[in-house]
């Protein structure tokens, strides 16, 4: 198999050029989330590092910056999985088969996942941070042989938010990856783990000294996850998070998401917590 993450397609001359995209399929994942599936108009496929990210650009609305979904190993249509939170996102998710997009990018840092090999692939995310985490997963699963345990540390809202259900079952029955589910709510008649996914990280079966983790989902779910990480013995660089938060242009000019020193569409969105913990330890920065 062609490791295709290993040779990430480079940004056009002028990154603010949208290239055109045509939808193929649009699969709806829960109730507010859904999963566009497009074909380049010319035919030149995106070859991205997961982790990277697209601006994603519904014409005559605007554009958004979305993580990349998709297998970064394997051929096949570019992926964005979407939550229908706006304008621009609604527009997106309701373009019709065959509608044109725009994409510029890829663009940002990636998981780095070869980080892990030798050792336990631990991923740690809430709701649709499982997104970004997608391909890093996939990447992993393609070489499995690379990294002895990994594990799936993930919590939704409710069982109906759960993501990738599929996947899930297939990366845990076919490539012995531990998943563990939690979520904030559950019905009467939920049998799994009800609580926060930081409370699975104390009694999850990884060796720390030889561990690797990779965490996205909201701030203060990373936060936590960082920190309870470290509590078990993972060391601060080995701990990689996805800031995504407020990036707008994709190239570090508009300065919206500007985290000190650190703008995140240029510098991130993948950056080590040792970088990091200072920075998510103040306010207002």
């Amino acid at each position: 198999m062609t490791d295709l993450a290993a040779r990430p397609r480079p940004i056009d001359v002028d990154p603010m050029l949208p290239r055109l995209f045509r939808v193929e399929r649009t699969r709806r994942d829960t109730r507010d989330t859904f999963t566009l599936e497009l074909e380049p108009v010319d035919g030149e496929r995106l070859r991205f590092a997961a982790g990277q990210f697209t601006m994603l650009g519904a014409w005559g609305v605007g554009e958004v910056p979305i993580s990349i979904s998709g297998d970064p190993t394997a051929e096949g249509p570019l992926e964005h999985t979407i939550r229908n939170v706006g304008s621009v996102t609604r527009a997106l998710v309701r373009t019709e088969r065959g509608g044109v997009l725009g994409v510029r990018g890829p663009f940002g840092t990636g998981w780095e996942t070869a980080r892990a090999e030798g050792g336990d692939a631990v991923f740690v995310t809430g709701g649709i941070g499982l997104a970004p985490l997608r391909p890093a997963l996939q990447e992993v699963v393609a070489h499995r042989d690379r990294y002895r345990r990994v594990l799936l540390l993930y919590g939704a809202r409710t069982p109906e938010d759960v993501l990738f259900a599929h996947d899930l079952r297939r990366w845990e029955s076919e490539y012995d990856v531990e998943v563990a589910v939690t979520v904030d709510n559950g019905p009467h008649d939920w049998r799994g783990r009800v609580g926060f996914v930081t409370q699975l990280i104390p009694r999850a079966g990884f060796d720390p000294a030889r561990a690797t983790a990779f965490v996205c989902g909201p701030e203060v779910m990373m936060r936590t996850s960082a920190q309870a990480l470290r509590d078990r013995g993972v060391h601060t660089d080995r701990i990689r998070l996805s800031m995504e938060r407020s990036m707008k242009c994709g190239v570090g000019l508009c300065g919206h998401c500007q985290l000190r020193e650190l703008f995140l569409c240029v510098d991130g969105p993948v950056l080590g917590y040792d970088r990091l913990e200072p920075l998510m330890s103040r306010r207002e920065l």
